[in-house]
């Protein structure tokens, strides 16, 4: 059962990114009018974004505006254009040592851009605003699994530090307006599609051309694996069901899991499997901003919309290595 209207146009920032991409296909596949943005920017090579409008978007009938969300007044004229009544916003900087690199990127695309979004859902009264919160809000807990009730004070990233900063932002403005917003906290979102700055896509690319693969902490780090199907599955269930507790504001946070930790060493291996290579590894100390493990409690979502992730990682991979080597056979410049 929907607790938000299913007519009027959802909005989608980052439409031309990895989850973004995704839930921009789904939700127009369930007959919504679905609109997306993407600043196209060059952390990743730019073309996959452009192959990602090309290839899903395009087919499913949803443009894509190139907006700057750091801009204020470009926010506030893509909200008169189109004027949602739901938002997805997935666009933000990613990637945990990349913020070691170049910290002021994040706050731009990830607090900037958060408050001009924040402000826009308000003016436009906007039903729900659904937002990419990441499992890096945890930081080093020793508590395993991570419950959304967890303490999460301690970011040992700028990235997390901001993600946790997006979801303080918008509790303020549920509390202060009434604005329901929901937080998810993703849990390293892998499958076709991928972003090439995350480990299994590089270790793809590496594989195939018999390069070592950087194995950080001896490959000990254990990461809760969650594919991109399952992902998409709890946004739009999430998205037309907004909490909305008595004498609270209206906003909440959910984990979205595989809830089934994965040793890096065991990933690879299974990579392997489905690739049909080897990998020569190249053992490195853990990085700075990493942590030791990461593992959803994904209760509250299945509570809540009666749902949790339930792909294998033998299942995810192998359909990423055939979108992967497909896209080897057609030969695209960011394999390269």
């Amino acid at each position: 059962m929907t607790e938000v209207s299913n007519k009027g146009t959802i909005l989608v920032t980052g439409a031309a990114g990895f989850i973004g991409s995704a839930v921009a296909v789904r939700l127009t596949a369930m007959g919504h009018t679905v609109v997306g943005c993407d600043n196209f920017n060059d952390y990743y090579d730019p073309a996959l974004k452009h192959h990602r409008v090309e290839a899903l978007l395009k087919p499913a009938g949803v443009p894509c505006e190139t907006v700057e969300l750091s801009d204020g007044e470009q926010v506030a004229a893509l909200f008169e254009r189109v004027k949602p009544a739901l938002v997805v916003h997935l666009a933000a900087q990613a990637g945990v040592r990349y913020s070691l690199k170049n910290p002021a990127a994040y706050v731009q695309a990830n607090l900037v851009a958060f408050g001009h979004m924040l402000e826009a859902c308000r003016n436009h009264k906007v039903e729900h605003l659904l937002y990419a919160s990441s499992s890096s809000v945890y930081g080093a807990n020793a508590k395993t699994p991570f419950s959304e009730d967890d303490v999460t004070d301690a970011p040992v990233s700028l990235y997390a530090a901001t993600k946790k900063s997006n979801e303080l932002m918008a509790h303020s403005y549920s509390h202060l307006y009434g604005i329901p917003t929901t937080g998810l906290r993703f849990f390293t979102v892998y499958g076709p599609w991928g972003r090439p700055d995350m480990a299994y896509f590089s270790f793809a690319r590496k594989m195939l051309a018999n390069e070592a693969i950087p194995v950080f902490a001896e490959g000990k780090l254990y990461r809760d694996f969650t594919y991109i199907d399952d992902i998409v599955e709890g946004v739009v269930r999430l998205l037309f069901k907004p909490t909305k507790p008595e004498g609270k504001p209206p906003h909440a946070i959910f984990n979205i899991g595989n809830q089934t930790p994965v040793q890096v060493l065991d990933f690879i291996r299974t990579l392997e499997g489905a690739l049909d290579v080897k990998a020569t590894l190249d053992f490195q100390p853990m990085q700075p901003g990493d942590v030791p493990a990461t593992h959803a409690d994904t209760s509250k979502l299945q509570a809540w919309v009666g749902y949790k992730p339930t792909t294998s990682l033998e299942a995810g991979l192998r359909e990423f290595a055939r979108w992967y080597n497909r896209a080897i056979r057609e030969n695209v410049s960011y394999l390269k």
